[in-house]
C-alpha cells in the first residue's frame, strides 16, 4: 500500500533551516523527502528588505510508514508541532502587522550593533509629537552592559548612530521617521542640560526682545526645549523648518 502523498510548504531564514523544520514538522527524515526550492531568499542590505527561504517539501510515493504511527499519530505528528511552536513565518508577520516602524528600527539599530560587534537588546516605542505639525516619535532602547563606547565625546557616537539609522529607516520605509536611540539613560542626562540651554535662552529673549533660533535638533531633542518652555510667561516656541534639519524657534509672546 503506497503511502499517502503529503506535499506542504515551509518557510525559514535560510533553505536549509526550511527543510530541517519541514522533516520536523512531518515526522519523516529528510532523505525521505522530495525538495522544491522555490525561493532561496536573501539577506539583504543590513538584514533589511531582506526575504525568507521557501521550499516545498513531498514525501515521496511507496515510503512506508512508520511501524509505531497509525494514521491518528501522524496526523498529531503533522499538527501538534504547528500548534506548539510556530514557524518562524508566521511570528515574524505577525510582529510586523502589528507595527512595521517599530519592527524596522529595531532590525536596522539591531543589525548595526552586530556589525559593531556590541552585543545589546533593542527595543522600540512610540513617543506621542509635540505639537500637531510633528510627527510621533520613535525611540529605541539599547539595553545591555559596558555601552558607553555607543555614546562618545559629547554624544559624537550616539548621534551618528542615531542618524545612521534614521537614514535607512526613512529608505526602506519610503518616508521620514523621526528617530531617538537613548543608551542606559544618556539621553536622560542631556535632557538635564537642554533644559538648562531652554531657559537660559528664554532670557535672552526677554532681555533682548529677539527671537532665538537655536541649532537643529532632532525631534526628541526639540521636544525637550518645548516642554520646558511652554508655560513661560512671557516666551513661546515653534518649529520651523523639515526634517532632518528642523529646530526651535524662541520668540517673545504677544502682550496684550
Amino acid at each position: 500500500m503506497e503511502y499517502k502523498k503529503i506535499t506542504q510548504e515551509f518557510i525559514a531564514p535560510t533553505v536549509e533551516e526550511a527543510i530541517e523544520q519541514g522533516a520536523k514538522t512531518l515526522g519523516i527524515a529528510q532523505d525521505k523527502l522530495d525538495v522544491e526550492v522555490l525561493d532561496q531568499g536573501s539577506k539583504g542590505l543590513f538584514g533589511l528588505g531582506s526575504r525568507q527561504a521557501r521550499v516545498r517539501l513531498s514525501i515521496r510515493n511507496g515510503e512506508e510508514k512508520k511501524p509505531e504511527l497509525n494514521p491518528k499519530t501522524e496526523r498529531a505528528t503533522v499538527e501538534k508541532p504547528i500548534a506548539e511552536k510556530p514557524s518562524p513565518i508566521v511570528t515574524d508577520t505577525v510582529e510586523i502587522e502589528k507595527d512595521p516602524v517599530l519592527k524596522l528600527a529595531e532590525d536596522v539599530v539591531w543589525e548595526l550593533l552586530q556589525k559593531m560587534h556590541i552585543d545589546a537588546k533593542v527595543e522600540a516605542k512610540y513617543v506621542a509629537p509635540i505639537d500637531e505639525r510633528d510627527q510621533r516619535m520613535v525611540q529605541v532602547e539599547i539595553l545591555g552592559r559596558d555601552l558607553s563606547i555607543l555614546i562618545g565625546r559629547r554624544s559624537e557616537t550616539l548621534n551618528s548612530l542615531q542618524y545612521i539609522s534614521s537614514l535607512i529607516v526613512a529608505k526602506e520605509y519610503g518616508e521620514w521617521v523621526p528617530l531617538m536611540i537613548d543608551v542606559q539613560g544618556y539621553r536622560e542626562r542631556r535632557e538635564r542640560q537642554l533644559k538648562v540651554l531652554a531657559r537660559r535662552m528664554a532670557e535672552q529673549v526677554v532681555h533682548t526682545g529677539r527671537r532665538q533660533n537655536l541649532e537643529p535638533m532632532p525631534a526628541n531633542e526639540r521636544r525637550v526645549i518645548h516642554l520646558e518652555l511652554r508655560n513661560h510667561e512671557y516666551v513661546m516656541t515653534e518649529s520651523v523648518g523639515e526634517e532632518p534639519n528642523r529646530k526651535v524657534t524662541i520668540i517673545l509672546k504677544k502682550q496684550k
